[in-house]
């Protein structure tokens, strides 16, 4: 098993939460193909988008539900900083995880985050585990306070 797998399993069991963890073929590289991967909506698939913050030169996550995009703009608000592409070395070294497979919980240093309303419609949905082949169901009230993650409107 991976340690970013490991990880994932840690945070989650330190939490009190008895998550499934799935793992899939390489479909679920995408929020559609890991949406018919595990059978479900689209939108249940918590996609973990991370930009860099320019000001901070740090990491800044947004949990968007699978259909939908971040629009910058709004994010950058949210943020209070302007966003900008975040490289695959400053991915790996604020939250362990590589990129296709960037968990929403279990990250080396906390992370300023924000979760899509849409997700909160939903009694469960399916994030990554920290593998492109893993992904786990939870609450998506758990997965808010998990990662920190405040409900806000970002998307496009």
């Amino acid at each position: 098993m991976s340690k970013s797998l490991q990880r994932v399993q840690s945070a989650l069991k330190e939490a009190g939460i008895a998550a499934l963890i799935r793992e899939t073929d390489d479909s679920a590289r995408t929020a559609e193909g890991a949406a018919a991967a595990v059978g479900c909506a689209v939108d249940q698939i918590a996609k973990s988008i991370i930009f860099r913050g320019e000001g901070s030169g740090h990491l800044v996550l947004f949990l968007t539900a699978g259909g939908n995009r971040v629009d910058a703009a709004k994010a950058s608000a949210l943020a209070g900083q302007r966003l900008g592409k975040a490289d695959a070395g400053l991915i790996r070294a604020e939250t362990g995880f590589a990129i296709g497979g960037v968990a929403p919980v279990g990250f080396l240093r906390p992370v300023p985050a924000w979760l899509d309303p849409r997700l909160l419609e939903f009694g469960t949905v399916w994030a990554a585990a920290g593998t492109p082949r893993h992904v786990f169901t939870i609450a998506p009230s758990e997965l808010a306070r998990l990662s920190g993650a405040r409900p806000a409107d970002f998307t496009a």
